[in-house]
């Protein structure tokens, strides 16, 4: 497995099967990759440069080419490149969920929301609902904790833990619900279809929300941060815009 100090800027470095090459070996030493150690790259339809290119990791993270890429070549390492440096940098044992990062965690999440320390144990708080999840993922990395960090700010920007706080779920149920639960083709179908019943209510509010989360996502790419929650948005709300026909589209 490369070092931690390896020099990702030397022109010895095939970033690509590099990239490959580090989960491969992960999955080899046990590493529990549900779906195998294949390294998925998406190119953005484009005629012209820049090209544009994403590459989803085993664990579920994303990330861009953060460079103006010439080619689709170009573009497809300069997004190993930054996945490469974080799925290294994500093996360092700062980047594990222990006690110490728990209570860490906690005490910055408690001054930043000017919480009390009685929010802590109520799992109905937000505070407490954090606790719960970093207790649950104790002994995992912040890449696999991110993947199921998406689940749940996804279902809060598509309103699905509003609804289920009307429906008297509390948010332990919810917790503890939706912690195994894969981000997958039936969860993004379902929110496709909460946004085509929206747009049915308010006509081109798909369009406008699918603008915002195009450039969110192209920031967020360009800053060199991971991109799966943008990406899932803004692919949601492709799929929502594709299943409306032309007479129901705002155009």
């Amino acid at each position: 497995m490369l070092p931690m100090d390896y020099d990702f800027a030397s022109a010895d470095l095939n970033v690509v099967e590099a990239l490959q090459e580090f989960w491969q070996m992960k999955l080899e030493r046990g590493a529990d990759l549900k779906n195998g150690a294949l390294v998925v790259y998406e190119s953005e339809p484009a005629s012209s440069p820049p090209y544009v290119c994403y590459v989803t990791l085993p664990g579920g993270s994303c990330f861009g080419s953060f460079q103006n890429c010439s080619t689709k070549a170009e573009a497809r390492r300069s997004a190993a490149k930054i996945a490469l440096m974080n799925s290294v940098f994500n093996e360092h044992p700062s980047r594990k969920i222990t006690d110490d990062f728990i209570d860490k965690a906690i005490r910055d999440a408690l001054a930043s929301f000017k919480g009390s320390q009685s929010d802590i144990e109520n799992p109905s708080t937000g505070i407490g609902a954090f606790k719960f999840m970093l207790e649950a993922n104790r002994g995992r990395t912040m890449l696999e904790f991110q993947e199921l960090m998406t689940v749940f700010q996804l279902l809060h920007w598509n309103g699905s833990l509003k609804a289920m706080r009307e429906r008297s779920c509390s948010r332990q149920e919810v917790l503890a619900h939706y912690s195994h639960r894969a981000l997958d083709d039936d969860m993004r179908s379902q929110m496709a279809l909460d946004w085509i019943a929206r747009e049915q209510e308010d006509c081109s509010i798909i369009p406008r929300e699918l603008k915002i989360s195009e450039k969110e996502l192209e920031s967020a790419r360009l800053a060199g941060r991971e991109l799966r929650f943008y990406k899932e948005k803004r692919d949601i709300l492709v799929l929502a815009l594709s299943q409306i026909g032309p007479s129901e589209s705002m155009a």
